[in-house]
């Protein structure tokens, strides 16, 4: 897949939006829990989180630019993916392997901006969504994106750390996101 700006976007779909969202893969659209690897330690398979089709779907239905900012090797995430479908609802795809950086690292967001033709002043108008209080969160606060702590899984804390690591929003499932996306469009426009 070719990596398209914000700009295509906006002449591709007319009806795009100002908001833009960053989304986490691990326990974010993919439930952790059931991935299985290759010998290489690629996954290979892996179930959604339940109602995560249907959020990728929807906000890129009604216009949101959508940006996969993820921690881990790009062939993973193809496989996983693509397996479900949603793999071409991505503008761009950002991944610690391809960066040589993980959240909660600058470069990981600067390299999503950059691919989407945006500048930091465009942070303002960026969610970031994720299940890593550490990384996600803490990285998104850092560049002044707004935060968004998916509250899904057990198997990372739900307490935040230090003030750094405090999400804007917090919600409990995927499908949560869809209205708070819209609303928070709504108050850029």
């Amino acid at each position: 897949m070719a990596s398209r700006t914000f700009k295509d976007s906006i002449e591709i779909n007319p009806n795009a939006k100002k908001l833009i969202v960053f989304l986490d893969c691990g326990d974010t659209i993919i439930d952790e829990g059931t991935e299985i690897r290759d010998d290489q330690d690629i996954v290979i398979q892996a179930d959604l989180i339940p109602g995560a089709d249907v959020m990728v779907r929807t906000l890129a239905e009604r216009g949101y630019t959508l940006a996969l900012v993820a921690d881990g090797r790009a062939q993973s995430f193809k496989n996983m993916l693509t397996d479900h479908g949603l793999y071409d609802y991505f503008t761009t795809m950002i991944y610690s392997e391809t960066i040589k950086a993980a959240k909660p690292s600058p470069r990981m967001f600067k390299a999503a901006l950059g691919a989407l033709d945006l500048s930091e002043q465009d942070c303002s108008r960026i969610v970031m969504v994720g299940n890593n209080l550490s990384r996600d969160i803490k990285g998104a606060n850092q560049m002044g994106i707004t935060s968004i702590f998916l509250s899904w899984t057990p198997r990372y804390p739900k307490v935040h750390g230090d003030e750094s690591e405090m999400p804007t929003y917090t919600i409990g499932h995927p499908v949560e996101l869809i209205e708070l996306v819209e609303r928070l469009n709504e108050q850029l426009a």
